[in-house]
């Protein structure tokens, strides 16, 4: 009981002490300053993003295709000069074509990329009217100027000795041609109708192995019908055959000891 007591008046003890430490606190907040903000300097923030980072935007396009960088030069004018940088379209192109650097070219590399994707083939400027359909096989690249055009496939294909480009084709169904344009070449499969076949099997058409350089189509001459094709051989198979080859090499590598493929060729 005593203890009862003692804790009991203990307690009233204490709530009497926290009821007057409480007011003093009241009454010492009610004398000081409220909270202020802070006056010192705001800090500049220093990492801001920039957007128009020339080199950022440089990198960025080596990833883009040709229709993505289109898009973005058409935004607005500053991204209009960054992607039509020379260096940009250049990068593109011959990551699309798959093929080394020609080192020289005679056209800005825009120009050139879009006459290899805006769907222009040979048969647009000529003859017209035997072309049925086509089909892109790809790109090579020509670094001398002498070209192995070959019909056959085999380990009996040889490299001609005669310099008469109908001798070797009545010879060897191949041959040797001369000063050819170096740099990128674009192949092409041309679906056309068949000029001279009578057959009765024949469904009138013909497939044909067109290359091109690729500066080929920017040049006036060639646009306004100045330039002309040259036959300057071709060669007949008459017997019938289970399919139809046709090759193009750059002479340079075939005769090249660490490139050649010695089971294939031979001189």
């Amino acid at each position: 009981m005593i203890w009862r007591v003692a804790s009991y008046i203990y307690q009233e003890i204490s709530n009497v002490l926290l009821s007057k430490s409480i007011e003093r606190m009241r009454k010492r907040l009610k004398r000081t300053k409220g909270i202020c903000s802070c006056s010192s300097p705001r800090c500049i923030n220093h990492s801001t993003f920039n957007w128009y980072e020339q080199d950022l935007w440089t990198y960025i396009a080596r990833f883009l295709d040709g229709r993505s960088l289109v898009m973005l030069g058409a935004t607005n004018k500053w991204f209009n000069s960054v992607i039509m940088q020379d260096c940009i379209w250049k990068f593109t192109c011959l990551r699309d074509l798959q093929v080394p650097d020609p080192c020289h070219v005679a056209f800005s590399w825009s120009k050139l990329y879009a006459s290899v994707v805006d769907g222009s083939h040979s048969f647009i400027f000529r003859q017209q009217e035997k072309h049925i359909d086509w089909m892109r096989i790809g790109a090579f690249s020509f670094d001398s100027e002498v070209a192995f055009l070959s019909q056959r496939m085999s380990a009996s294909v040889k490299i001609p000795k005669q310099e008469n480009i109908d001798d070797m084709l009545q010879s060897y169904g191949s041959c040797l041609l001369r000063k050819i344009k170096t740099g990128i070449w674009i192949a092409d499969l041309q679906l056309v109708r068949c000029p001279v076949c009578d057959q009765e099997k024949c469904e009138g058409t013909m497939q044909m192995l067109d290359a091109r350089h690729i500066e080929l189509f920017l040049n006036q001459g060639f646009q306004d019908g100045s330039w002309d094709y040259e036959l300057v051989g071709s060669h007949e198979i008459k017997k019938k055959v289970r399919g139809a080859y046709g090759a193009i090499f750059d002479f340079k590598y075939l005769t090249s000891k660490s490139t050649a493929g010695k089971t294939l060729f031979s001189t």
